[in-house]
């Protein structure tokens, strides 16, 4: 392991951090000093919070840093099982006698894939996933089959976020279907799967809100709903949470999206004379990933029979006085296959190849 992908020293802002622990993949960043030496950690579930708080980016790191870390000393290591159970932490960074951090210990790294599925979290709730669009910026894979069912690796991109759900306890699903949809059933009528499906049809477009009031269920919870080409690398638990601990009517998930502009940046003054030049700035924004949390009640709010977008629904909400909340993750927790160049990026991150690249 390279554990100096997970340290860094304090002059770093938020933004850089979030990169920062993306890259490291275990949401966890060790600050250290001028020396080397452990001063603090910074964890994903910090950004979070502090960016909700305040949106503010460019702050430095040591504003959200816990500046008491656990650890040990090297000649410690036998304490690493009591800390772990004592704190419930997932890392463990091992000090020498100047406190420079020699080794971390993660926790869960080395649990496989078979265990990670069978432990599963405890979000029963329903999930709605929007999977009635033609696809049209994938043509023309979508013109052989529906989006939905674009393998990712070996596996339709569907099936992978609803992978991610029955993870996080899911066992209902609501499909709402248009484009191919008879294809899209016959895949999951192919092999059994620990949830239930419930297959929601549009016999006209009715965008990713106007389908949800087809859906014959009455809810009593607040349910996710999403899109069928997105798939949210977060914990979904975490966000459900949120959710009810803010009061919000809606919670829009949203991701850092890095924008590099390739030209350097004139800035001037009225008269025109040049005052600077910024070669190829990036831009910071946060984008609506097309996964939300809604409270049932705002389905009353959807008008039937008509194209009515999700983003509609979140004006109407807003405009009558609702509070709509924002839950921010990291970049490269959105991945998006609504393109063929995002879907290259997707299996990549996703550690998958696929045959052209074999």
């Amino acid at each position: 392991m390279n554990k100096d992908i997970y340290i860094s020293q304090g002059d770093i802002n938020i933004l850089d951090a979030m990169s920062l622990i993306d890259k490291g993949g275990y949401g966890i960043l060790y600050i250290v000093d001028e020396a080397d030496r452990l001063i603090g950690s910074v964890s994903d579930g910090d950004v979070r919070r502090w960016i909700i708080q305040s949106n503010d980016l460019s702050a430095n790191i040591k504003k959200i840093m816990n500046p008491q870390p656990k650890y040990i000393f090297e000649k410690e290591q036998e304490k690493e099982d009591y800390i772990k159970s004592k704190y419930a932490i997932n890392s463990l960074p091992i000090l020498d006698c100047d406190r420079k951090i020699v080794d971390i210990i993660f926790f869960n790294k080395d649990i496989n894939i078979k265990t990670q599925k069978e432990k599963r979290g405890s979000l029963n709730v329903p999930v709605v996933i929007m999977a009635g669009g033609k696809g049209t910026r994938l043509y023309p894979y979508t013109k052989i089959l529906p989006k939905p069912l674009i393998p990712i690796g070996d596996t339709p991109i569907i099936e992978r976020i609803m992978e991610k759900f029955v993870e996080a306890g899911v066992n209902k699903f609501y499909l709402t279907v248009n484009y191919k949809k008879n294809m899209i059933r016959s895949y999951f009528n192919e092999f059994e799967h620990p949830y239930t499906i419930v297959y929601v049809e549009e016999d006209i477009p009715l965008g990713t809100g106007g389908s949800i009031k087809l859906i014959k269920d009455k809810f009593e919870v607040p349910i996710i709903v999403t899109n069928c080409d997105t798939l949210i690398r977060a914990d979904y638990e975490k966000l459900y949470q949120y959710h009810l601990q803010t009061g919000n009517v809606i919670t829009m998930v949203s991701a850092l999206k890095n924008v590099m502009i390739p030209y350097g940046v004139l800035k001037t003054k009225e008269n025109g004379e040049l005052v600077s030049i910024d070669e190829k700035p990036k831009l910071s924004y946060f984008i609506n990933t097309g996964m939300y949390v809604i409270n049932p009640e705002t389905i009353d709010m959807i008008p039937e029979g008509e194209l009515f977008h999700m983003t509609h629904l979140v004006e109407k909400v807003k405009n009558s006085g609702g509070k709509i909340g924002v839950y921010p993750v990291s970049e490269d927790s959105f991945l998006d296959m609504g393109e063929l160049h995002e879907m290259r990026r997707m299996e990549e991150k996703l550690n998958i190849l696929s045959e052209n690249q074999l």
